[in-house]
């Protein structure tokens, strides 16, 4: 599809619509995204409008990835860090007409996938987040400023949780009843966690806070990992953050929007691919309490999802976009299965973890 955009922004990274081709690739919920292909250049680019409902403070994003590249370029040159392209005055963004912009250099010979088809490609993703983690171990994560702050601190979600529930109607909190008992019931999972929440060994570390699928590259013949993309959300956070979502996103074939609960279960051979993939990488980085959670942060993560969709079917649909009135609802019973079926698999899941640690 081509179309244009403003000249400003075009001219803020020195370019005109008379000398590059633009198309809008993508279907993400949160930036608008855009292909750039200068005419006369070997190299392509991918601009990014900066969705501020959602980044309040765009500059903490720039920081934040000045910071970490600047870091990998002298630790470890070789790796691949998507980091933005300066503008033509030397800022990483370009502010045009109140809107944030940034460039990125676009990744020949690569793809991202919006569903998983196989182990391997599980295998490569977790490695690739892991691998991120790892070399950045030694890096002040306290450096780093929250882009969005809260975003999986599981104590704020339930008072989120509690605040909807009080000043929700009652006809749905009738529509919700099974899931707000399971709320109430899985709330020892965000006991549990604050039990280790002050150890010592339990550290913040640079997390990317978003390791769905999409947000890696793959080799598009061989399906190795290529770089981990999308990195608005680095900044610090427990491991489980990063460890958790896979697990929440690679283990059943189907998303939280099936409804049909029968088929949301947990495939075997995916999680022991997404945790051979990860602990490929930061197994020899662990410490003793992070090896405890392995299998916590996928519960941990699960339940927090399930909390924030039941709070926005409460609170009336304002934050996820629906195409039903009880989408909310029904992706929150999708988690809460889920939630059930990593519980019930416990014990195969915990002797695949020891397998490979």
């Amino acid at each position: 599809m081509e179309l244009n955009l403003d000249s400003e922004v075009l001219k803020a990274y020195g370019y005109t619509k008379e000398n590059i081709k633009i198309s809008q690739i993508g279907a993400g919920l949160i930036n608008r995204t855009y292909l750039l292909s200068p005419i006369s250049e070997d190299k392509k680019y991918i601009l990014q409008n900066i969705n501020t409902s959602v980044f309040k403070n765009p500059q903490s994003i720039a920081n934040n990835l000045k910071a970490i590249s600047d870091y990998l370029s002298k630790t470890y040159p070789d790796y691949l860090f998507i980091k933005p392209v300066s503008a033509v005055n030397g800022a990483e963004m370009a502010f045009i007409d109140n809107e944030y912009w940034r460039m990125l250099p676009f990744v020949p010979n690569a793809t991202s996938l919006d569903v998983l088809s196989n182990e391997k490609q599980a295998f490569e993703a977790a490695k690739q987040f892991g691998k991120l983690s790892r070399l950045l171990n030694n890096f002040d994560a306290s450096t780093l400023e929250p882009t969005i702050p809260g975003f999986h601190d599981l104590g704020l979600r339930f008072e989120q949780f509690s605040s909807a529930l009080s000043a929700t109607s009652n006809e749905l909190k009738r529509l919700a009843k099974p899931q707000i008992d399971d709320a109430l019931e899985h709330k020892y999972i965000l006991d549990y966690f604050k039990s280790y929440s002050h150890r010592v060994d339990f550290p913040n570390r640079v997390m990317h806070h978003d390791t769905k699928i999409s947000n890696v590259l793959l080799n598009s013949k061989t399906f190795e990992g290529v770089c981990v993309i999308d990195l608005d959300t680095i900044m610090p956070g427990k491991f489980i953050s990063d460890l958790g979502d896979m697990m929440r996103t690679y283990i059943c074939a189907f998303s939280e929007n099936e409804t049909d609960l029968s088929k949301v279960k947990i495939r075997l051979s995916y999680f022991e691919a997404t945790i051979k993939g990860y602990l490929s990488e930061m197994k020899g980085i662990l410490t003793d309490t992070e090896k405890e959670l392995l299998l916590f942060s996928g519960k941990y993560m699960i339940y927090m999802q399930a909390l924030r969709f039941l709070i926005d079917f409460l609170n009336g649909n304002k934050y996820y976009p629906t195409i039903y009135s009880t989408q909310n609802l029904d992706r929150a019973k999708n988690q809460f299965k889920l939630l059930q079926e990593i519980t019930l698999n416990d014990k195969e899941l915990q002797d695949i973890i020891e397998e490979n640690l």
